[in-house]
């Protein structure tokens, strides 16, 4: 009798223990409570989000009741996001203003809509770029009607003449144009100046860019500001809203990369110190990959990221590789490689993007 109940004991313990959801915390949040059991747990959301609350009561069964409350409150936003299609108005820092499409059911109560952008991916926006807007929480009826933005798109609206119907599709995602350098080797010392003109948004640069880079350049490629700092190169990562070209190109092992890129780079007018900086950065982002396709862009580069260098160089290079991971070998036409030869006064550059 006594084994019998000691049994019972034990079983009724483990119930509770897998079906009781037991208090465990409450944030300082706005009021946020967590009830957990094994198997599932409860959270009574009441979070604060910039002007609003976000309140209501969910139950996440296993293994969602092991996620961490940020996890689950990201899934939660994102779940009961509302979201419009609107033209943008006016670009500040870190703040945008739109104008939802009339047939958006916000434009009825509200022509002109502002919204923080700090904590959204930047997608290359500027004025009259055509966008959709998710948000959660109420609209704030100031003027501008303010709200909290969750995320954003480009978009494409088209108007059917015949059908009188507008249109919308997405737009391709900006590509991270990541580490493009840039050489610069004058035939004597020469003070330049460097800009960039980007379709899409600058996300990183050094040293710092204001408007443009002016440095001082030494035949040998070092270059110095003017508070008297030595530089090997100018270096910039942006987001760019460019459509890659994949027709031709290569398919290449992943363990094969450094024999391709060292063949490759040499004949795109590298010299060996440029290609073995190039070979460092790439080389672990693409050797770990079955196969990869690899493009050099040459247009749809240039257009999505001009540069404008004062003086004129003789001689420019632009590398800029593209390439995809793939799992098998995929034919592809191959691409032609060449280079202009290195005359007077010399600008190369590197860069290159991963294109899931």
């Amino acid at each position: 009798m006594k084994k019998k109940t000691i049994i019972w004991i034990v079983l009724v313990a483990l119930i509770a223990v897998l079906v009781v959801p037991l208090p465990t915390i409450t944030y300082k949040d706005g009021g946020t409570r967590v009830y957990q059991a094994l198997t599932y747990k409860i959270v009574k959301w009441k979070r604060l989000t910039a002007e609003t609350t976000y309140e209501a009561t969910k139950v996440y069964f296993f293994p969602k009741n092991f996620k961490s409350d940020d996890a689950l409150f990201k899934e939660e936003i994102k779940k009961n996001a509302l979201s419009f299609k609107a033209v943008v108005l006016e670009l500040d820092e870190g703040n945008v203003t739109v104008e939802p499409f009339e047939n958006e059911e916000i434009f009825k109560s509200a022509n002109k809509i502002s919204f923080a952008t700090k904590s959204l991916k930047p997608i290359g926006v500027q004025k009259g770029t055509e966008v959709e807007v998710f948000y959660s929480g109420e609209v704030m009826y100031s003027y501008p009607a303010q709200i909290i933005a969750t995320d954003w798109k480009l978009i494409k609206c088209e108007e059917n003449i015949e059908s009188e119907e507008i249109q919308c599709y997405d737009m391709p995602s900006p590509y991270v144009a990541k580490k493009p350098v840039l050489y610069l080797y004058p035939e004597k010392k020469t003070d330049v100046t460097v800009s960039l003109s980007l379709n899409g948004e600058l996300t990183c640069a050094y040293p710092k860019y204001e408007d443009m880079w002016r440095v001082t350049a030494e035949p040998d490629g070092t270059l110095t500001d003017k508070q008297g700092k030595e530089y090997n190169y100018l270096y910039w990562e942006g987001e760019l809203n460019a459509e890659y070209d994949f027709s031709k190109g290569f398919c290449v092992k992943g363990k094969d990369t450094a024999q391709f890129l060292e063949t490759a780079l040499e004949k795109l007018g590298l010299n060996r110190k440029e290609a073995n900086e190039f070979i460092i950065y790439w080389l672990p982002l693409m050797q770990e990959n079955e196969y990869n396709i690899i493009s050099f862009q040459t247009i749809s580069y240039e257009n999505s990221a001009k540069l404008n260098i004062t003086p004129a160089p003789d001689t420019l290079i632009r590398v800029f590789m593209a390439y995809k991971p793939v799992n098998k070998y995929v034919e592809i036409e191959k691409q032609e490689l060449t280079a202009p030869q290195r005359n007077g006064f010399v600008a190369v550059e590197w860069g290159g993007a991963e294109i899931k």
